[in-house]
């Protein structure tokens, strides 16, 4: 009973509009007053333990270097590599699009940033070389995703903090679904474009010419290296990355391309400071909800129900899918990974599931939540940018999202996409 209080107090007010935290919060004070289950000094000290994480450093950090990317001209060197590699073919600068979401992915660790930096130069480009507007929308929004899939990843970060799993093992996980789901993305992408007509641009493939480009981008696309080779080579720890990530940006965007300037550099921390502020207020009271929780019993009480459902490994992961993707439409991505990645992950464990492999399920889902309505975040993002109704980019999306549940799907029943890295490297 004091678990179906909490719930409806907490969803009843975010119905209405509530911040996901202060909901939470009210939620349990509601049944502390009406059950007394626990008392306000558990609550506290629970949030102050969820909320005393260092990893959760890294979140602003990865977000400050996506923005330093879009302002100091990473990201339209990126963008421009990836066309020359395969902009001459059909549907070329879709797939540009796709690639150029995974290099800007590596850095950032952010869905809309991705979409917003991404799309912002894809989307005029694709309408001027003759594409469908909204189509084109619908593309930049889903391939957006691979933001929170490729690594660094936040949502990664944030799953890896609420469930004290390696945030490096994580990251190393997550590069096979990112490539998975790219491949998947192009290969609609080419179809529907050669149904449309949306040939290449034009210019034929030369070698010279992407080494330029390449040549170019070579300040851009070290930064994923450095970020990923410092992790594994043990140089510095998920959260130092993420300030290296910045301090290099800051640096390449100054001195490198100048286009950075420091003046800008204040803007930045203003605009990410909200951000930031929401998802702590968000992970104190989510941490102090799975002590509660656990204190009722509900992760038991859920790997019960699974159990009484059934005892096959793979339609009780095919039940938490369809339970995420669910979740993922009515529930802020952040506030959903923080609430459940550990209930599920607590309920799965007598299956055999391995942590870091949920983990990318998780994230996959999120990713999926990106763009399925009412609760979208990169289709906001995609709206904005292009005052295209949310309706309409979704009816253009669909194939993609489509894509995106089969790779879902295989990463699902074959986890070699992921932690097989992690077996071969023996970790």
């Amino acid at each position: 009973m004091a678990t179906a209080v909490l719930f409806i107090v907490a969803f009843t007010l975010l119905a209405i509009g509530v911040p996901v935290g202060i909901s939470l919060g009210l939620g349990m004070i509601a049944i502390v007053f009406g059950f007394g289950t626990t008392n306000l000094g558990f609550l506290a000290q629970s949030m102050y333990s969820g909320f005393e994480s260092l990893p959760l450093t890294a979140i602003p950090c990865f977000m400050l270097a996506g923005a330093v990317m879009e302002t100091g001209g990473l990201s339209k060197r990126l963008v421009n590599v990836a066309e020359k590699m395969v902009g001459h073919t059909t549907g070329g600068l879709g797939t540009v699009t796709v690639i150029a979401c995974l290099f800007f992915g590596a850095i950032s660790g952010s869905g809309p940033a991705t979409v917003a930096a991404i799309g912002g130069i894809m989307i005029p480009y694709m309408v001027k070389a003759g594409y469908d507007r909204t189509y084109s929308t619908g593309l930049s929004a889903v391939a957006g995703g691979l933001g929170i899939i490729m690594p660094p990843s936040i949502p990664l970060v944030i799953y890896g903090v609420a469930t004290n799993t390696s945030i490096g093992d994580l990251f190393l996980a997550g590069i096979g679904p990112a490539f998975l789901v790219g491949f998947m993305l192009v290969l609609v992408n080419i179809f529907l474009s050669n149904k449309a007509g949306y040939l290449g641009n034009g210019i034929p493939f030369k070698l010279k010419e992407m080494g330029k480009a390449i040549w170019d981008a070579k300040w851009a696309l070290l930064m994923p290296g450095i970020i990923l080779g410092g992790i594994y080579g043990g140089i510095f720890t998920p959260t130092e990355a993420a300030v290296v990530a910045t301090a290099y940006g800051i640096l390449v965007g100054i001195y490198g391309y100048k286009e950075l300037k420091w003046n800008d550099i204040i803007p930045m921390l203003i605009k990410n400071t909200s951000f930031v502020g929401g998802i702590l207020l968000t992970f104190a009271p989510a941490a102090a909800l799975g002590a509660v929780l656990a204190l009722l019993g509900v992760p038991r009480a859920l790997t019960t129900m699974l159990f009484a459902l059934s005892t096959n490994k793979i339609v009780i992961l095919l039940i938490v899918n369809v339970f995420l993707v669910f979740v993922g439409m009515i529930v802020d991505t952040t506030a959903a990974n923080i609430i459940f990645s550990p209930i599920l992950l607590t309920a799965l464990r007598p299956y055999g599931v391995d942590p870091v492999h949920f983990g990318l399920l998780m994230t996959i889902n999120l990713a999926i939540g990106f763009v399925t309505p009412p609760v979208a975040g990169n289709l906001f993002v995609a709206s904005g940018m292009t005052g295209i109704p949310m309706d309409k980019i979704v009816k253009k999306a669909l194939p993609f999202i489509v894509a995106m549940f089969v790779a879902l799907l295989i990463v699902t029943y074959i986890p070699a996409t992921s932690i097989g890295i992690l077996q071969l490297l023996g970790r």
